[in-house]
């Protein structure tokens, strides 16, 4: 008999949801899942069931869950950052290619000849020069964050023969381990603007970064840069894009996020969100979803959370008690005076947040959910 729910807002691949195993029941349609699965679905008009514990979307961004929301009802919220980097680094590489050699205008072109015969050959000999573009090797790429995937492509266009220089605030001492040494980390975005001829944006989208691309930006850039954004539609800001467009400072602008505003347009390569579309990378978010599920609801590990700390746990010694609760000093010595004894504790902080387990062989008192701060209480 299954002990835990879990309900799927997109489909999941097997590989992933096969690994929550008999103690499961996973399904299209659960009035009172203990867990979803999610990957594109918004979730942001759903009304959140009692019975629900855990979130976890099948990829890096959270824009589709109401994060605040889930805090404030002890809801866990988990991504799969990195499942899907590799996916994305090898399109944002063939959006810098196509952009460069104008390839989709080439095959657009091309087909026009259909119907000359043996002509065919000598036509193209003698159109092809319209589509000439510069190699990449030798040329400096941008790269705006450094995170899983702007790593990678980092790494990937210096193994091609690029400059390449970064721009990460947020750069850890172990991200920065992962680049590749010929990588020349830049203090500013300005820095990037005026030294690239290719901009690849990699940053989640926040009220700090949405229009990173404008008007602004693009007026501190060189001339004929390319600019490429898998990661987020509201880092560019279309309409000053369009301009920068029309006006010959941008030579082209490649895209995962195909809008009405911008298809069809001169110098426009958008793609429809193809990024992560690939069996590996579905396969991996799959997987990665699906254990992260599997921990928090078996032993109440966090791993991979955007609304609660990090905590990687044990065997279980009796029972668990997991505590969702503000971050108030006062609280956790009223919440571990309720235990006539403890086995193991551990509570970390994350914001305005707390996340307390308690391992006891003492019955659990009822008064822990009474105490004023505490969010959630579950027993495992």
């Amino acid at each position: 008999m299954a002990l835990y729910n879990v309900l799927k807002l997109n489909k999941i691949a097997a590989v992933g949801t096969n690994r929550l195993g008999d103690n499961y029941a996973v399904s299209d349609d659960c009035a009172a899942p203990d867990a979803v699965l999610v990957r594109s679905a918004s979730m942001h008009e759903m009304e959140l069931p009692a019975s629900l514990k855990a979130i976890a979307r099948a990829g890096a961004g959270t824009n589709n869950i109401p994060i605040d929301k889930c805090t404030k009802a002890g809801i866990a919220v988990f991504n799969t950052p990195g499942a899907n980097a590799n996916a994305v680094k090898e399109l944002v590489l063939a959006g810098m290619l196509i952009s460069s050699r104008n390839v989709v205008g080439g095959i657009d072109w091309a087909k026009t000849l259909k119907g000359n015969g043996d002509q065919v050959g000598k036509m193209v000999e003698k159109g092809k020069s319209q589509f000439a573009g510069p190699e990449i090797k030798g040329k400096t790429l941008g790269v705006v964050g450094l995170g899983a995937i702007g790593a990678l492509v980092a790494n990937a266009a210096a193994a091609l023969g690029m400059k390449v220089i970064g721009y990460d605030p947020f750069l850890s001492v172990a991200g920065a381990l992962k680049l590749d040494p010929e990588v020349e980390y830049k203090a500013t975005l300005d820095d990037i603007y005026a030294e690239s001829d290719y901009i690849s944006l990699h940053v989640p989208l926040n009220a700090e970064t949405k229009g990173t691309i404008c008007a602004e930006s693009i007026a501190k850039m060189k001339d004929n840069v390319r600019i490429m954004n898998f990661a987020r539609d509201g880092l560019v800001n279309s309409t000053e894009l369009l301009e920068g467009l029309k006006s010959g400072k941008i030579a082209a602008y490649v895209t995962d996020f195909a809008t009405d505003d911008i298809l069809c347009e001169d110098k426009v390569i958008a793609f429809p969100h193809l990024g992560a579309s690939t069996p590996e990378s579905e396969d991996n978010c799959a997987v990665m979803a699906a254990d992260e599920i599997k921990a928090y609801l078996e032993k109440g590990s966090v791993i991979n959370s955007v609304n609660l700390p990090a905590m990687k746990l044990g065997a279980i010694k009796g029972k668990r008690v997991c505590i969702i609760h503000e971050n108030n000093a006062a609280i956790l010595p009223a919440v571990t005076a309720k235990f006539a004894s403890t086995n193991a504790v551990e509570s970390k902080t994350r914001g305005d947040v707390a996340y307390t387990v308690i391992d006891t062989d003492a019955d659990v008192s009822d008064d822990i959910a009474a105490i004023e701060g505490v969010i959630s209480v579950r027993v495992i």
